[in-house]
């Protein structure tokens, strides 16, 4: 084995302790370990063979080590964890929490942060609370940040030299730090402390310590601080008692972890006990099967990689010790300013948490891998028929909804790791579709004709209708579905026995505005971007979909289109569509994401007519509010019964200044 090789290196590796790096013949790091003894600890691979597939995996794989040297094990350990979180080595377990609710992000890294929302913990410095449960919990707590602490919610750069504060200040949702009169680093520091503690459910703590200021402020007279900090220690105290208890008082603060190894990964539980209370439960997976002892190196790597990103309680309990347990403890506590013990509990109420801990990691292993696996296999099913370079792990599916032109809207939805995600989902009103024309030609568009089926979009390019308000749709659509008078239609429409106006339907145009709005926002705020677009339709909207792209540079996003009737997918690369077999898991994927976003946006498309037959042709007259609006309705009855009224007739029940807008706006019809 290629290893092999390397042995007369190792025999002159020191016995220190240190990190120890491998590499492949491409020069990419592949794995990193840490040693108390370097020799002893890289010697080991040489008689690991046959442990398992992985371990064999790796040593075929091997072509280079290096090692750094260090002066302690925990320096190692510390070392480890970073060369890890940089280099992302392939064989190294990496864990990653659910994606099913937020984080808050408070931007520790940031000269004045600030509280964001967050869809993934990443170890970068920032602090991070959460999942909250449920997702609009998250946001609340948020606005909670800037109401007690006024930590701030703008994208300013903060140099303190703006010449007045924004309303946000008025408004008491902001200490100001734009403006260094007003607040200085030194509080808007104590902000940020108290928002930290709040997140980390230390409520007790920055009870004390909003109590605390308040006495300061007020014996130094200032009195509207000390009544806001009272204002915020109270709320935090009614929050507190309203918590629910899941543990016993004599819990106290630490965190518990539940641990469960399978064939198709690792899973971990983690639930953070803070006063005696279960405030947070989180939960860590990887498909990367451990090298050595199973439960203690998926722990190690969980214990390191969980608390990169946060500080750990006085006690961590754990089903079985990890490995270098004291090397751990010692980070820990150097990371926390205190001691910190990993403890292994035996019995009583501590153990019980624990096997609750790992009774939820074995659910939750069942419940993420069973279904991963078959949607793992339906996205690698789909990257070998559309030839992608990368698993589609995130996906986002575009459709539009629209009848004859009116209140057309579009939905975006996202499938991630197979999985729908809701609470990303997005709707659009289509703003410039009667402004501008999509550009192009009709060889594009689908076959014209009218749509006796009632499938969408099916009649085509140049078909017209006549739709009254109400009475539908005569001519090219019998179905009423959405979208059924084609890409490009015309048709004329009345309201309220008015005369006719022209609306333009054109879908491609929707397509390729929505588009452009979607990505236009992914790029601002810097990701996420899909591995694969869908669009619903052919060839017109999916050329549609790739000039947004091209405009703002991001042409080399993969993008597909899936037309309804065969249920063909359309490519950019090739001229012939790809058909898939009807059993096809890939096809059975790409069928349920497009369903989801037409079924979101039809949704949309209901909501947005109603609200329009809610309104009448009065309220676009000036002058004409609700009272007026229902006063003349119960005066002559209809809407036709106010345009035949007589200047006479308005003037009492409306005044005259309304009378002679509402006879203006008439005779203009």
């Amino acid at each position: 084995m290629p290893i092999y090789e390397l042995k007369d290196q190792i025999a002159r590796l020191p016995e220190q302790p240190g990190v120890y790096l491998y590499f492949n013949a491409a020069g990419e790091t592949i794995y990193v370990g840490k040693a108390r003894a370097l020799r002893d600890r890289v010697r080991s691979y040489l008689a690991a063979r046959g442990s398992s597939p992985k371990t064999d995996a790796l040593l075929e794989e091997i072509a280079r080590l290096e090692v750094i040297v260090t002066d302690s094990v925990v320096e190692a350990l510390a070392l480890e964890n970073h060369l890890i979180k940089q280099r992302v080595p392939r064989y190294n377990i990496l864990l990653r929490d659910d994606k099913n609710y937020p984080y808050l992000q408070l931007t520790l890294q940031e000269p004045f942060p600030r509280v964001l929302v967050a869809r993934r913990v990443e170890r970068d410095g920032n602090f991070y609370a959460g999942p909250f449960l449920p997702a609009s919990l998250a946001r609340r707590t948020m606005s909670l940040t800037h109401r007690l602490f006024g930590i701030r919610s703008c994208n300013e750069v903060i140099t303190g030299q703006r010449g007045r504060p924004c309303v946000e200040y008025d408004i008491h949702r902001c200490l100001a730090p734009c403006v260094e009169s007003l607040c200085g680093p030194d509080r808007y520091a104590e902000a940020v402390q108290a928002t930290r503690l709040f997140l980390d459910g230390r409520n007790d703590e920055l009870v004390k310590n909003l109590e605390g200021r308040m006495l300061a402020a007020a014996a130094a007279e200032r009195f509207e601080e000390a009544a806001h900090l009272r204002d915020a220690m109270r709320t935090v105290e009614a929050l507190r008692d309203r918590q629910q208890k899941m543990a016993g008082t004599e819990l106290g603060d630490r965190d518990v972890f539940g641990v469960k190894i399978g064939p198709a990964g690792a899973l971990v539980q983690a639930f953070l006990v803070r006063g005696g209370r279960v405030m947070e439960r989180v939960e860590l997976g990887t498909e990367t099967l451990p090298i050595g002892d199973a439960d203690a190196e998926v722990l190690q790597a969980a214990i390191q990689q969980f608390y990169e990103v946060r500080v750990a309680p006085p006690e961590v309990h754990v089903p079985v010790a990890p490995e270098e347990t004291e090397a751990l403890e010692r980070w820990l506590g150097e990371r926390a300013g205190r001691r910190v013990h990993i403890v292994v509990p035996k019995r009583g109420e501590k153990r019980g948490l624990l096997d609750l801990a790992s009774r939820n990691a074995a659910l939750a292993y069942r419940s993420r891998f069973e279904q991963d696996e078959t949607n793992r296999a339906a996205l690698d099913r789909l990257r070998t028929a559309l030839a992608l370079p990368a698993l589609p792990r995130r996906i986002e599916c575009f459709d539009i909804s629209t009848i004859q032109g009116s209140e057309t809207v579009a939905s975006m939805v996202v499938c991630d790791e197979g999985r729908m995600r809701p609470s990303e989902y997005r709707k659009f009103r289509i703003r410039g579709i009667h402004k501008r024309d999509s550009g192009l030609g009709v060889g594009d568009l689908e076959p014209q004709g009218a749509n006796p089926s009632g499938n969408s979009r099916d009649a085509g390019s140049g078909a017209s209708a006549t739709a009254t308000r109400g009475g539908g749709a005569q001519g090219a659509n019998p179905s009423g579905n959405s979208r059924d008078a084609g890409s490009g239609a015309s048709a004329t429409a009345t309201r309220g026995g008015g005369a006719p106006r022209e609306v333009k339907n054109d879908d491609f145009a929707a397509m390729e505005e929505v588009v452009e709005r979607r990505y236009r926002r992914v790029l601002d705020q810097g990701g996420p971007f899909p591995d694969l677009i869908v669009i619903d339709g052919g060839k017109g909207q999916l050329s549609s979909a790739y000039e947004a792209l091209r405009r703002l540079g991001l042409a080399n996003l993969v993008a597909v289109g899936l037309a309804k009737k065969e249920e063909l997918v359309v490519t950019r690369d090739r001229d012939e569509p790809i058909v898939l077999a009807t059993d096809d898991p890939a096809l059975h994927l790409l069928q349920r994401i497009r369903d989801e976003a037409h079924r979101f946006a039809v949704t949309f498309h209901r909501k947005a007519r109603t609200m329009r037959d809610l309104t009448s042709e009065l309220d676009e007259i000036p002058g004409i509010g609700p009272r007026r609006r229902r006063a003349l309705l119960q005066r002559f009855g209809s809407l036709s019964g106010v345009r035949r009224a007589t200047r006479e007739e308005l003037t009492p029940v409306v005044g005259a200044r309304a009378a002679d807008a509402l006879l203006a706006h008439f005779e203009g019809r």
